[in-house]
């Protein structure tokens, strides 16, 4: 293993807590290698905590992926549905293809998938500008945008709704 994955463990209790009120025994592991069962155990803790407000969270992965001519993948779009939002967490496009239609066939791909489970918007975040443009002529609106992500740069995080074309009001929240 190497030095950067040693997890870091402070150990905690009354003579070691260093003012954490409440905390009576036990450590905090810092580690840049997280196992699935470290997510896991987080994941299901949160989501009981939120359950009560916003139900229960149920990822589901939905992936639209591009082959070339031997079958292997050279592209796509990745993400998850969750609380019934399509959340993009990566595309590309091959450098020779860009220009072609082929991300907006990703993107319209996933669109469908998304409302075909009953999503009400998708959700994607970009630092390049040009990546920005691409899907504000797909319909997604900015709605927030975080300096120095990566630095000397912005990340511009945008969104889509699918169901107000449904509400008679797009201002009026779902159920108004």
């Amino acid at each position: 293993m190497s030095r950067e994955h040693q997890p870091c463990i402070v150990p905690l209790g009354p003579d070691t807590n260093g003012g954490l009120a409440g905390i009576a025994a036990g450590s905090l592991t810092l580690t840049d290698a997280p196992s699935g069962a470290d997510f896991s155990a987080i994941f299901h803790a949160l989501d009981d905590f939120h359950a009560p407000i916003a139900g229960h969270a149920r990822l589901h992965p939905l992936a639209v992926l591009l082959h070339d001519d031997a079958g292997t993948v050279t592209g796509g779009l990745v993400g998850r549905t969750v609380y019934s939002w399509l959340i993009i967490e990566m595309l590309f496009v091959p450098a020779p293809l860009r220009g072609a239609g082929v991300g907006s066939a990703l993107v319209r791909m996933a669109e469908a998938a998304a409302r075909a489970r009953g999503c009400i918007g998708m959700q994607v975040d970009t630092f390049d500008p040009q990546a920005r443009s691409f899907y504000q002529r797909l319909g997604f609106t900015v709605f927030g945008v975080q300096q120095d992500l990566p630095p000397g740069h912005c990340c511009f995080y945008l969104c889509k709704r699918l169901d107000l074309a449904e509400r008679a009001d797009p201002a009026m929240p779902p159920g108004q």
